[in-house]
């Protein structure tokens, strides 16, 4: 079977899950015998553009053509069964599934985010849950709150995109949604629950620590969404060594946040950013993993890799952290009060869960699992069209 993966790559400057999770699903596809055929363009090559490109940059969401005579021309080659679509945004733009389907191509779309239907895709602005734009055939609270890049023009930019590009979405053949609350959100688009698989990423099995971990481990982007605050807040209801140790790993805005619990408190230690291998050896050290987003946060990686390494977590009832943890945590309310409740309960409960936890990502997180999955889609899609 041949596959065209089509997707746009997060600047380099920018970490992104995303990026990582799309090179692992190509290699794992390829191992699996499938002949993949990368179809990829990054944001990094914004950089190079001369004055005339940066100029039609902004028309680059609706329609691209540039990528288009690109993509026909390697649907032509190479006549693929299936087109898989992740990010299209900025320089392939959903148009692709147009340009798919006039070659006879599937198009199959993995869904990251909330982009359908919000500018920034997060369904979050100035600190809480925003869903104004849901319904709407044209998203103008996007462009009123400027909520895309913080550039009203860059917002109209985006709004009108997603106004054009309704009709588009629709006509994606399969949606592979991450999470039960991607599939939901897809429903509420208008889309056919019938045309919606859940199937969450994968990520490598690292393997489950030799020795028992103590105390918990806090890792992400240290921003308001991320529930730094909430963490902090909740952890300063105990005294000082009741609960072991809080490990926080990460950067961002709220990083003197972080610096500042640790020198406040001798059971808090900031490490830092980490690299992924030194992120893994600390969730071996802990005994949970806390996941503590207040926005409705999609896949956090930071939750798979505490279940391949045999760590039950700790998470908010928001996104997909639910979905995530299923039996091998707790799952709380975004408030002090609930999460701290919840610390004394992973406290108590995490060495019970550990094993729980492992079998968890065995059977639903594992990238043999899941690539078999993935192909099944593949074919029952070939098969229908067929």
């Amino acid at each position: 079977m041949k596959v065209v993966v089509a997707h746009n790559r997060y600047a380099s400057g920018q970490p992104s899950g995303e990026n990582v999770i799309v090179d692992a699903e190509i290699a794992q596809l390829g191992a699996a015998g499938v002949t993949v055929l990368p179809f990829l363009r990054s944001s990094d090559e914004i950089g190079t553009f001369s004055t005339a490109q940066k100029v039609l940059l902004p028309l680059s969401p609706i329609r691209n053509g540039e990528s288009q005579k690109a993509l026909a021309t390697l649907l032509k080659a190479e006549r693929p069964e299936v087109l898989h679509l992740h990010n299209p945004y900025p320089l392939l733009s959903p148009s692709v599934v147009k340009t798919a389907h006039a070659h006879g191509v599937p198009v199959v779309h993995t869904v990251h985010n909330y982009r359908q239907v919000c500018a920034p895709g997060l369904y979050f602005r100035d600190g809480h849950i925003c869903t104004e734009c849901r319904g709407k055939a044209f998203p103008l609270p996007a462009v009123t709150h400027t909520c895309y890049r913080g550039s009203k023009a860059q917002s109209a930019v985006m709004a009108a995109t997603l106004a054009y590009h309704r009709g588009t979405w629709k006509q994606v053949d399969r949606f592979i949604a991450l999470t039960d609350r991607i599939a939901a959100h897809l429903v509420d688009f208008g889309i056919p629950a019938e045309r919606i698989t859940v199937k969450p990423n994968g990520i490598p099995d690292a393997g489950v620590a030799a020795e028992p971990g103590d105390g918990f481990l806090y890792a992400a982007r240290l921003s308001p969404e991320k529930g730094l605050e909430l963490v902090l807040e909740a952890w300063s209801r105990h005294p000082d060594g009741a609960l072991g140790p809080l490990r926080i790993i990460g950067d961002g805005p709220l990083r003197p946040l972080a610096e500042q619990a640790a020198e406040s408190r001798a059971d808090v230690t900031y490490l830092g950013p980490l690299a992924n291998a030194e992120v893994r050896a600390e969730i071996g050290r802990a005994a949970c993993v806390i996941a503590a987003s207040t926005w409705h946060d999609v896949l956090p990686t930071i939750v798979l890799e505490a279940l391949s390494g045999g760590r039950p977590v700790l998470v908010t009832d928001r996104g997909g952290l639910p979905y995530l943890a299923g039996d091998a945590g707790w799952v709380v309310e975004p408030e002090p009060a609930a999460l701290a409740d919840g610390l004394v309960q992973a406290r108590e409960g995490a060495a019970a869960l550990a094993p729980v936890a492992r079998a968890r990502y065995e059977t639903e997180f594992a990238p043999d699992v899941l690539t078999e999955r993935l192909v099944g889609i593949y074919r029952e899609i070939v098969a229908g069209r067929g």
